[in-house]
């Protein structure tokens, strides 16, 4: 059995694509692939990730520049054949901004860079990237963004929710959505969202840094497992 392929893009200012690599490796059977974002091809990989960090500085707005990179015109083609594309904190911005996923990021309600463990909840466990988790489990994973402030107008928050497109929502330690426990003022405290395939995910909080018991938490790495998963079953 041929290992599965994961690419990682790698941005000018991207500073969670070694962290990612490092999940992806440690994953039975799975190897990650870097892309340097001006690649006119993906490597035949078999699903593409979108790092965090600070591509292209943040200079212009978050993800506004990434987009333009020769990379995400094969990103684009890869996601919209139906094959799965994942983007953590930046990449989540840079989805937005390309159109592969609804809404937008703001920059937090507080006005500030916020980096600290928080809580989420899964809303939705029937996607690529959410099969190992029940629906309702409390995931401690840490942020780090200023600019995770989930936006989008009422007709498409209305769609987003009649199709379970919410995948992540901010909540306490005990699973309660309360204004608490939203750090950045997402509406309807939204931590994560995919398209309408599902099979295209973003989300703020950062998997791969809550995916080793020395990091604090594992409760990420589930999220990766999931991925690798649905593989398998494909070839079953």
């Amino acid at each position: 059995m041929s290992k599965l392929r994961i690419g990682i893009v790698v941005f000018p200012g991207s500073n969670c694509d070694h962290d990612t690599q490092a999940v992806v490796d440690s994953l039975p059977n799975t190897e990650a692939v870097m892309l340097w974002h001006k690649e006119h091809t993906l490597k035949n990989v078999d699903a593409v990730i979108l790092p965090g960090g600070f591509s292209f500085g943040d200079y212009l707005r978050t993800g506004a520049i990434a987009k333009f990179s020769p990379v995400m015109t094969e990103v684009i083609d890869f996601a919209t054949r139906g094959n799965p594309v994942l983007g953590i904190c930046n990449g989540f911005q840079i989805l937005t901004e390309c159109g592969l996923l609804d809404g937008a990021l703001l920059r937090n309600i507080n006005r500030r860079f916020i980096s600290k463990h928080v809580f989420i909840r899964v809303e939705n466990n029937e996607t690529l990237f959410t099969s190992r988790y029940q629906p309702g489990d409390v995931l401690r994973i840490p942020i780090a963004h200023g600019e995770g402030n989930y936006y989008a107008d009422g007709d498409t928050l209305q769609k987003l929710q009649a199709n379970r497109q919410i995948i992540f929502t901010y909540c306490d330690k005990d699973g309660n959505l309360t204004p608490e426990a939203n750090p950045n003022g997402s509406l309807l405290n939204i931590a994560g969202i995919c398209n309408a395939k599902k099979n295209v995910l973003g989300l703020m909080p950062h998997p791969e840094r809550a995916s080793e018991a020395l990091l604090g938490s594992t409760d990420g790495r589930k999220l990766f497992e999931s991925l690798v998963s649905s593989f398998l079953v494909q070839t079953v």
